[in-house]
């Protein structure tokens, strides 16, 4: 089948197939699928113009609306932390997705900040595993800690409940202004500086932009070890963020696409929704998996991909 934004020539059911394979394994690691689907588009299917980018938020579109869901039933979902995160990285996926059609349209260029992006994400993926950090800052963890509050608040309040379990508590805001986010979870309190969520969120907007992603893998890991936030109440925006931005992106590369008439910007509409359904898929099997696979090798797994493709980008750009 041929996919004209595209520019190439794939049977339709690669495209699900191969998304649903990889986020069923990095849905299990913690990570977002987006970032590994980007490579195998440029490098398997030879999709290499600036619509690229914007197929690959597309894809964020159709499979993060049930992980986002998930977060809102289980009253995780931090709206100030969203909110501030929303409205940095929105300007700064414009900027990412201008810069990308303006100076990074160019293949072996967007493959060296490809490789950069990917370096990053993978570097920081080696020293988790390499390194125990504080509690709450690795996923799983995190997770067990959050169910374990779960079952203490249930057993605290059996008596005053029916067998359904009643509802559990929700994300309280204790402040949210111009200068700091406080929130309540579960009796624990935490404060954040507004300024400092809006200016990160805007360089990873910025990132998220040019290479195609929404940015919540980049700017999650920065929440928990630069401002002390626990990956269960963080997940949520992060995760928001980058469905909204995902969106913007897609709507901002279609409507600059008139503006280029002889490059190929506007996102591959039906590559973008078959990759995705592939994802949403490939989550909810991972989701159901995880318990039945270490997720330390799963990890190293991925490690050795992102490094084996980096380097790759890197090597070919100084060829």
């Amino acid at each position: 089948m041929y996919f004209a934004t595209a520019g190439i020539d794939v049977s339709p059911l690669v495209p699900p197939l191969v998304a649903m394979g990889i986020s069923f394994f990095t849905s299990m690691a913690g990570v977002s699928g987006a970032f590994l689907l980007l490579p195998f588009q440029m490098s398997f299917l030879g999709f290499t113009n600036p619509s690229v980018s914007s197929t690959n938020q597309l894809f964020n579109i159709v499979a993060i609306p049930s992980g986002v869901y998930r977060y809102l039933r289980e009253g995780r979902m931090v709206w100030p932390l969203t909110w501030v995160v929303i409205l940095g990285t929105l300007p700064g996926v414009f900027l990412g997705a201008w810069l990308r059609v303006a100076y990074l349209p160019d293949p072996r260029q967007f493959k060296l900040f490809a490789a950069l992006v990917l370096g990053y994400i993978g570097l920081r993926m080696v020293r988790d595993l390499l390194r125990r950090g504080p509690a709450g800052t690795s996923k799983a963890e995190a997770e067990k800690r959050f169910q374990a509050l779960v079952r203490e608040y249930r057993q605290k309040d059996a008596h005053q409940r029916d067998s359904g379990g009643g509802a559990l508590p929700a994300v309280r805001v204790l402040r949210f202004d111009a200068s700091r986010i406080a929130y309540e979870f579960y009796g624990e309190t935490f404060d954040v500086s507004t300024p400092g969520i809006f200016a990160l969120s805007l360089v990873v907007g910025v990132v998220g932009g040019v290479y195609g992603i929404g940015g919540g893998s980049i700017v999650a890991p920065f929440f928990v070890s630069i401002y002390g936030l626990p990956v269960y109440t963080v997940a949520g925006a992060a995760l928001m963020g980058t469905f909204v931005t995902s969106v913007a992106g897609v709507t901002f590369y279609q409507a600059i696409a008139p503006f280029y008439p002889g490059m190929s910007v506007a996102p591959d509409w039906l590559l973008g929704l078959l990759f995705g359904l592939g994802g949403m898929i490939g989550m909810y099997l991972g989701a159901r998996c995880q318990k039945f696979v270490p997720a330390k090798a799963i990890k190293w797994m991925l490690a050795v991909v992102i490094a084996y493709t980096a380097g790759s980008y890197v090597l070919a750009f100084f060829r």
